[in-house]
């Protein structure tokens, strides 16, 4: 990609290009679609304001450092919990026994509030790496940590839900 962040078309194509990993990081870290989603656009909405002064370049940098402190200034240091979206359709249900899917409801609950119990940190990375499909180098670049620290957090977050899970 080439030009100037000002031109419809460039814009466009930053747009296209980081809108959705930058609302799916914002969503890991709130646990709210509609917020993540409206924290995006403004994101972005600064951007455009801004595209004089951002070189085409930095302008991923700058819409993730921008999405980050609007989330951050919107929480306010409140507790983030996570939710997943747990409308999944299922095929099938009449043939699946009736204690398989409780069994199935229950460990999926179990499982969601295992990722909730993870330090905002752990969750982010993992859910980044395993939801995403990031690797680490890409996860250290939108969080601007060390490929080091995104190992470090990634384990921690590995070894608190194996723990997790041998206790269910």
């Amino acid at each position: 990609m080439s030009g100037n962040v000002c031109e419809k078309k460039v814009f466009e194509d930053l747009y296209d290009t980081h809108a959705e990993s930058l609302r799916n990081f914002l969503y890991y870290k709130c646990g709210n679609l509609q917020l993540a989603e409206d924290i995006t656009h403004d994101a972005f909405s600064k951007l455009w304001l801004n595209c004089a002064k951002v070189i085409l370049e930095k302008a991923k940098s700058f819409v993730f450092t921008t999405g980050k402190n609007l989330f951050l200034n919107q929480a306010k240091h409140r507790n983030v919990v996570l939710k997943f979206n747990t409308n999944t359709k299922r095929q099938d249900n009449d043939l699946e026994d009736p204690q398989f899917l409780m069994e199935q409801e229950e460990f999926k609950q179990k499982l969601v509030q295992a990722i909730s119990d993870l330090t905002e940190a752990q969750r982010v990375v993992f859910l980044m790496n395993r939801i995403d499909k990031m690797t680490y180098k890409q996860i250290a670049e939108s969080l601007e940590i060390s490929v080091k620290a995104v190992e470090k957090r990634m384990h921690n977050a590995l070894k608190t839900l194996k723990n997790i899970h041998s206790k269910i």
